[in-house]
Protein backbone atom coordinates (compact mmCIF):
# COMPACT_ATOMS: atom_id res chain seq x y z
CA UNK A 1 0.00 0.00 0.00
CA UNK A 2 1.25 3.51 -0.95
CA UNK A 3 1.64 5.87 2.27
CA UNK A 4 3.81 9.17 2.85
CA UNK A 5 6.22 8.63 4.98
CA UNK A 6 8.29 11.36 6.81
CA UNK A 7 12.07 11.62 4.75
CA UNK A 8 13.24 14.21 7.03
CA UNK A 9 12.38 17.17 9.60
CA UNK A 10 14.18 20.67 10.19
CA UNK A 11 13.91 23.85 12.08
CA UNK A 12 14.73 27.17 11.90
CA UNK A 13 14.51 30.08 15.00
CA UNK A 14 15.89 33.62 14.42
CA UNK A 15 19.46 34.72 15.86
CA UNK A 16 18.13 37.17 18.14
CA UNK A 17 17.62 35.77 21.97
CA UNK A 18 15.08 37.84 24.44
CA UNK A 19 15.66 36.94 27.77
CA UNK A 20 13.52 37.29 30.73
CA UNK A 21 15.24 40.18 31.98
CA UNK A 22 14.02 41.73 28.94
CA UNK A 23 10.77 41.68 30.35
CA UNK A 24 11.55 42.67 33.69
CA UNK A 25 13.06 45.83 32.33
CA UNK A 26 10.00 46.58 30.00
CA UNK A 27 7.60 46.09 32.05
CA UNK A 28 9.15 47.34 35.17
CA UNK A 29 8.26 44.45 37.11
CA UNK A 30 9.72 40.40 38.06
CA UNK A 31 7.92 38.48 35.67
CA UNK A 32 10.89 36.06 34.99
CA UNK A 33 10.34 34.17 38.17
CA UNK A 34 6.69 33.49 37.32
CA UNK A 35 7.81 32.61 33.45
CA UNK A 36 10.25 29.86 34.81
CA UNK A 37 8.14 28.31 37.86
CA UNK A 38 5.31 28.45 35.58
CA UNK A 39 5.51 27.79 32.11
CA UNK A 40 9.49 27.03 32.25
CA UNK A 41 10.33 29.54 29.60
CA UNK A 42 13.72 31.13 30.48
CA UNK A 43 14.17 33.32 26.96
CA UNK A 44 13.29 32.81 23.19
CA UNK A 45 14.05 34.28 19.60
CA UNK A 46 12.46 36.84 17.47
CA UNK A 47 12.47 38.12 14.12
CA UNK A 48 14.91 41.16 13.66
CA UNK A 49 12.89 44.23 11.86
CA UNK A 50 13.97 42.36 8.01
CA UNK A 51 13.49 39.18 9.04
CA UNK A 52 9.62 37.86 8.43
CA UNK A 53 7.76 34.63 8.26
CA UNK A 54 9.02 33.39 4.54
CA UNK A 55 12.73 33.95 5.62
CA UNK A 56 12.08 31.52 8.39
CA UNK A 57 10.03 29.00 6.73
CA UNK A 58 13.01 28.94 3.74
CA UNK A 59 15.76 28.80 6.28
CA UNK A 60 14.21 25.30 7.58
CA UNK A 61 12.67 24.01 4.29
CA UNK A 62 16.08 23.88 2.98
CA UNK A 63 17.72 21.91 5.57
CA UNK A 64 14.81 19.54 5.64
CA UNK A 65 15.40 19.30 1.79
CA UNK A 66 18.84 18.63 1.92
CA UNK A 67 18.13 15.86 4.95
CA UNK A 68 15.51 14.15 2.36
CA UNK A 69 18.52 14.01 -0.03
CA UNK A 70 16.40 15.89 -2.74
CA UNK A 71 16.45 19.24 -4.60
CA UNK A 72 13.61 22.02 -4.80
CA UNK A 73 12.57 20.60 -8.42
CA UNK A 74 11.46 17.18 -6.87
CA UNK A 75 8.44 18.81 -4.89
CA UNK A 76 5.27 18.55 -5.88
CA UNK A 77 3.27 20.28 -3.06
CA UNK A 78 4.26 22.78 -0.68
CA UNK A 79 1.70 23.08 2.56
CA UNK A 80 2.36 25.94 4.84
CA UNK A 81 0.42 26.65 8.43
CA UNK A 82 1.00 30.16 9.48
CA UNK A 83 -1.27 32.84 11.33
CA UNK A 84 1.04 35.08 10.73
CA UNK A 85 1.21 35.50 7.16
CA UNK A 86 3.65 37.48 4.82
CA UNK A 87 1.20 39.37 3.72
CA UNK A 88 -2.68 38.92 3.65
CA UNK A 89 -3.05 38.41 0.44
CA UNK A 90 -1.18 35.96 -1.79
CA UNK A 91 -0.29 32.89 0.09
CA UNK A 92 2.77 32.55 2.61
CA UNK A 93 3.91 29.14 0.59
CA UNK A 94 3.77 30.93 -2.77
CA UNK A 95 6.69 33.14 -1.79
CA UNK A 96 9.06 30.11 -0.23
CA UNK A 97 7.81 28.34 -3.45
CA UNK A 98 9.63 30.93 -5.69
CA UNK A 99 12.78 31.30 -3.16
CA UNK A 100 13.20 27.59 -3.11
CA UNK A 101 13.04 27.19 -6.89
CA UNK A 102 10.47 24.36 -6.46
CA UNK A 103 9.00 25.50 -9.65
CA UNK A 104 6.92 21.93 -10.15
CA UNK A 105 5.54 22.73 -6.23
CA UNK A 106 1.55 23.44 -6.00
CA UNK A 107 1.25 25.40 -2.88
CA UNK A 108 -1.37 26.99 -1.08
CA UNK A 109 -1.51 28.48 2.78
CA UNK A 110 -3.75 26.89 5.71
CA UNK A 111 -4.74 28.58 8.80
CA UNK A 112 -6.20 26.74 11.62
CA UNK A 113 -3.51 29.13 14.37
CA UNK A 114 -1.23 26.71 16.47
CA UNK A 115 -2.90 23.49 15.01
CA UNK A 116 -1.96 24.39 11.60
CA UNK A 117 1.37 22.33 11.38
CA UNK A 118 -0.19 18.78 12.42
CA UNK A 119 -3.06 19.76 9.89
CA UNK A 120 -1.23 20.27 7.40
CA UNK A 121 0.85 17.35 8.19
CA UNK A 122 -2.33 15.38 7.79
CA UNK A 123 -3.38 17.23 4.60
CA UNK A 124 0.10 16.56 2.94
CA UNK A 125 -0.06 12.71 3.88
CA UNK A 126 -3.32 11.89 2.56
CA UNK A 127 -2.60 13.86 -0.90
CA UNK A 128 0.03 11.02 -1.46
CA UNK A 129 -2.20 8.38 -0.17
CA UNK A 130 -4.93 9.49 -2.61
CA UNK A 131 -2.83 10.68 -5.57
CA UNK A 132 0.22 8.91 -7.60
CA UNK A 133 0.74 12.43 -8.81
CA UNK A 134 2.38 13.73 -5.68
CA UNK A 135 5.57 11.78 -4.35
CA UNK A 136 6.97 14.54 -2.45
CA UNK A 137 5.01 17.15 0.13
CA UNK A 138 6.86 19.81 1.67
CA UNK A 139 5.05 20.45 4.90
CA UNK A 140 6.02 23.73 7.08
CA UNK A 141 4.96 25.50 9.92
CA UNK A 142 5.85 29.03 10.37
CA UNK A 143 5.30 31.56 13.17
CA UNK A 144 6.34 35.36 13.73
CA UNK A 145 4.29 36.39 16.42
CA UNK A 146 6.52 39.08 17.74
CA UNK A 147 5.00 40.74 14.72
CA UNK A 148 1.88 41.13 16.28
CA UNK A 149 2.77 41.39 19.98
CA UNK A 150 1.92 44.80 21.96
CA UNK A 151 4.95 45.46 23.82
CA UNK A 152 3.11 46.47 26.88
CA UNK A 153 0.62 43.63 27.12
CA UNK A 154 2.48 40.91 29.75
CA UNK A 155 0.29 38.12 29.16
CA UNK A 156 1.05 38.35 25.54
CA UNK A 157 4.57 39.69 25.07
CA UNK A 158 6.43 37.17 27.34
CA UNK A 159 5.03 34.25 25.75
CA UNK A 160 5.18 34.29 22.20
CA UNK A 161 8.19 33.31 20.01
CA UNK A 162 9.30 33.18 16.43
CA UNK A 163 10.55 29.80 14.27
CA UNK A 164 9.49 27.41 11.51
CA UNK A 165 9.94 24.04 11.12
CA UNK A 166 9.08 21.78 8.11
CA UNK A 167 9.23 18.20 7.36
CA UNK A 168 9.39 16.37 4.05
CA UNK A 169 6.44 13.80 3.24
CA UNK A 170 7.99 10.80 0.71
CA UNK A 171 5.67 8.22 -0.92
CA UNK A 172 6.76 4.97 -0.07
CA UNK A 173 5.35 1.36 -0.56
CA UNK A 174 5.16 0.69 3.31
CA UNK A 175 1.67 -0.35 4.22
CA UNK A 176 1.30 0.94 8.01
CA UNK A 177 4.92 -0.44 8.78
CA UNK A 178 5.93 3.17 8.38
CA UNK A 179 4.36 6.50 7.80
CA UNK A 180 0.71 7.71 8.20
CA UNK A 181 -1.76 5.47 10.41
CA UNK A 182 -4.25 8.09 11.42
CA UNK A 183 -5.30 11.48 11.96
CA UNK A 184 -8.54 13.83 13.62
CA UNK A 185 -9.28 17.43 13.12
CA UNK A 186 -11.44 18.71 15.78
CA UNK A 187 -12.67 22.15 16.05
CA UNK A 188 -14.70 24.07 18.90
CA UNK A 189 -15.53 27.44 17.24
CA UNK A 190 -17.56 28.68 20.27
CA UNK A 191 -14.32 30.01 21.51
CA UNK A 192 -13.35 32.17 18.65
CA UNK A 193 -13.72 35.07 20.15
CA UNK A 194 -11.29 34.35 23.22
CA UNK A 195 -8.23 34.88 21.55
CA UNK A 196 -6.82 36.05 18.68
CA UNK A 197 -5.74 38.86 16.17
CA UNK A 198 -8.60 40.38 14.79
CA UNK A 199 -8.06 43.61 13.22
CA UNK A 200 -6.64 43.82 10.03
CA UNK A 201 -9.14 41.20 8.02
CA UNK A 202 -12.58 41.83 6.37
CA UNK A 203 -14.82 42.27 10.06
CA UNK A 204 -12.22 44.87 11.50
CA UNK A 205 -10.07 46.14 8.59
CA UNK A 206 -7.33 49.07 10.17
CA UNK A 207 -8.41 51.79 11.18
CA UNK A 208 -7.04 54.47 13.51
CA UNK A 209 -9.70 53.07 16.21
CA UNK A 210 -8.28 49.83 15.90
CA UNK A 211 -4.60 50.28 16.09
CA UNK A 212 -5.40 52.20 19.16
CA UNK A 213 -7.54 49.49 20.67
CA UNK A 214 -4.78 46.96 19.79
CA UNK A 215 -7.18 44.90 17.61
CA UNK A 216 -4.24 44.50 15.05
CA UNK A 217 -2.37 42.62 17.91
CA UNK A 218 -2.73 39.27 19.40
CA UNK A 219 -4.84 39.13 22.36
CA UNK A 220 -6.31 37.10 25.29
CA UNK A 221 -9.76 38.20 25.42
CA UNK A 222 -11.07 35.64 27.91
CA UNK A 223 -9.53 32.90 30.05
CA UNK A 224 -9.40 29.65 28.70
CA UNK A 225 -10.62 26.74 31.01
CA UNK A 226 -7.37 25.32 32.67
CA UNK A 227 -8.23 21.82 32.17
CA UNK A 228 -9.58 22.53 28.35
CA UNK A 229 -6.07 21.63 26.44
CA UNK A 230 -5.79 18.43 28.90
CA UNK A 231 -8.72 16.91 28.82
CA UNK A 232 -8.66 17.53 24.56
CA UNK A 233 -5.06 16.07 24.02
CA UNK A 234 -5.39 12.85 26.32
CA UNK A 235 -9.12 12.10 24.54
CA UNK A 236 -7.66 12.58 21.05
CA UNK A 237 -4.00 10.53 22.03
CA UNK A 238 -6.79 8.21 23.36
CA UNK A 239 -8.54 8.07 19.94
CA UNK A 240 -5.66 7.86 17.83
CA UNK A 241 -4.07 4.80 19.55
CA UNK A 242 -7.26 2.79 20.11
CA UNK A 243 -7.32 3.34 16.09
CA UNK A 244 -4.40 1.99 15.31
CA UNK A 245 -4.58 -0.93 17.81
CA UNK A 246 -1.90 0.49 20.64
CA UNK A 247 -2.23 1.71 24.16
CA UNK A 248 -0.83 4.87 25.25
CA UNK A 249 2.31 3.20 26.75
CA UNK A 250 3.52 2.07 23.26
CA UNK A 251 3.82 5.43 21.58
CA UNK A 252 7.58 6.67 22.22
CA UNK A 253 7.24 9.83 21.36
CA UNK A 254 4.49 12.65 21.95
CA UNK A 255 4.97 16.09 20.28
CA UNK A 256 2.25 18.60 21.80
CA UNK A 257 1.72 22.21 21.67
CA UNK A 258 4.43 23.87 23.55
CA UNK A 259 2.37 26.59 25.43
CA UNK A 260 2.59 25.19 28.46
CA UNK A 261 4.79 22.48 29.76
CA UNK A 262 2.20 21.60 32.74
CA UNK A 263 -0.51 21.15 30.62
CA UNK A 264 1.71 18.74 28.49
CA UNK A 265 2.47 16.92 31.80
CA UNK A 266 -1.23 16.66 33.07
CA UNK A 267 -2.18 14.49 29.54
CA UNK A 268 0.36 12.73 29.99
CA UNK A 269 -0.07 11.57 33.79
CA UNK A 270 -3.52 11.22 32.07
CA UNK A 271 -2.40 8.63 29.55
CA UNK A 272 -0.08 7.05 31.94
CA UNK A 273 3.09 7.87 30.18
CA UNK A 274 6.57 8.95 31.93
CA UNK A 275 7.19 12.74 31.14
CA UNK A 276 9.87 12.19 29.10
CA UNK A 277 8.32 11.00 26.32
CA UNK A 278 6.85 14.60 25.64
CA UNK A 279 10.10 16.27 24.22
CA UNK A 280 9.79 20.35 25.52
CA UNK A 281 11.41 23.24 23.78
CA UNK A 282 9.82 26.73 25.23
CA UNK A 283 12.60 26.92 27.56
CA UNK A 284 14.81 28.47 25.00
CA UNK A 285 12.03 29.24 22.35
CA UNK A 286 9.55 30.34 24.33
CA UNK A 287 5.80 29.71 22.29
CA UNK A 288 6.44 29.67 18.71
CA UNK A 289 2.30 28.23 17.82
CA UNK A 290 2.12 26.20 14.37
CA UNK A 291 6.11 26.09 14.75
CA UNK A 292 6.46 24.12 17.68
CA UNK A 293 6.00 20.75 17.00
CA UNK A 294 7.78 20.18 14.13
CA UNK A 295 10.70 22.02 15.95
CA UNK A 296 10.10 20.02 19.39
CA UNK A 297 10.44 16.87 16.52
CA UNK A 298 13.40 18.24 15.47
CA UNK A 299 14.94 18.51 18.32
CA UNK A 300 14.24 14.95 19.35
CA UNK A 301 15.36 13.91 15.36
CA UNK A 302 18.83 16.09 15.72
CA UNK A 303 19.67 14.32 19.31
CA UNK A 304 19.28 10.95 18.29
CA UNK A 305 16.27 10.13 20.43
CA UNK A 306 13.64 9.40 17.44
CA UNK A 307 14.50 5.92 16.13
CA UNK A 308 13.32 3.94 13.09
CA UNK A 309 10.19 2.43 13.64
CA UNK A 310 9.34 4.72 16.55
CA UNK A 311 5.42 5.61 17.04
CA UNK A 312 5.39 9.31 17.19
CA UNK A 313 1.83 11.22 17.78
CA UNK A 314 1.90 14.85 17.29
CA UNK A 315 -0.84 16.35 19.03
CA UNK A 316 -1.36 19.96 18.15
CA UNK A 317 -4.49 23.12 19.58
CA UNK A 318 -4.85 26.45 18.79
CA UNK A 319 -7.26 29.51 18.40
CA UNK A 320 -10.55 29.06 16.83
CA UNK A 321 -10.66 26.78 19.23
CA UNK A 322 -8.73 24.01 16.71
CA UNK A 323 -7.61 20.84 17.65
CA UNK A 324 -5.58 18.12 15.01
CA UNK A 325 -3.96 15.26 16.01
CA UNK A 326 -1.88 12.67 13.76
CA UNK A 327 -0.04 9.06 14.53
CA UNK A 328 3.09 7.90 12.35
CA UNK A 329 5.36 5.57 12.35
CA UNK A 330 8.94 6.77 11.52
Amino acid sequence: MRNAAIASVAAYAPEQKITNQYFNDLLGEDVDTWLRENVQIYERRWCRPEESTADLCERAARVALERAGISAADIDLIVLSTDTPEFISPSTAAVVQHRLGARRAGTFDINTACAGFVTALDIGAKYIRADEHYRHVLVIGGYAMSKYLNPLDKKTVTLFADGAGAVVLRAEETGNQRGYLASELRTMGEYNGWMGIYGGGAYLPVTPEVLARHEHQLQFVQKFPKELNPDTWADMARTLCQRIGVTPQEVQHYFITQININSIHETLDRLKVPHDRATTIMHHYGYTGSACIPMAFNDAWEKGRVKSGDLCLFIGSGGGLAFASAAFRV
